[in-house]
């Protein structure tokens, strides 16, 4: 089940502030990882957005590519 609220900035920091001494201290432990556990997803969501839409070789080109590297294996090899 899950419920959403609608809750400002404001209001949000008036229900915290109602809270007991413990709970407020678990709080400010959990709130380091939900802010990293958030820019983590979202660098990560950044990061495949760029290898999705990156360019990709054709079929010829990565038969070049493979052939080449051939050769240089080969030239190295001397």
């Amino acid at each position: 089940m899950e419920l959403k609220l609608d809750i400002g900035f404001e209001q949000l920091l008036v229900l915290i502030r109602q809270l007991p001494a413990n709970q407020i201290a678990k709080l400010k432990i959990e709130l380091p990882e939900i802010l990293v556990d958030s820019q983590t997803q979202s660098i990560n969501n950044t990061f495949r957005k760029l290898l999705l839409d990156g360019p990709t070789m054709s079929e010829n080109q990565q038969e070049s590519y493979l052939q080449t590297r051939e050769r240089f294996k080969q030239w190295k090899a001397r």
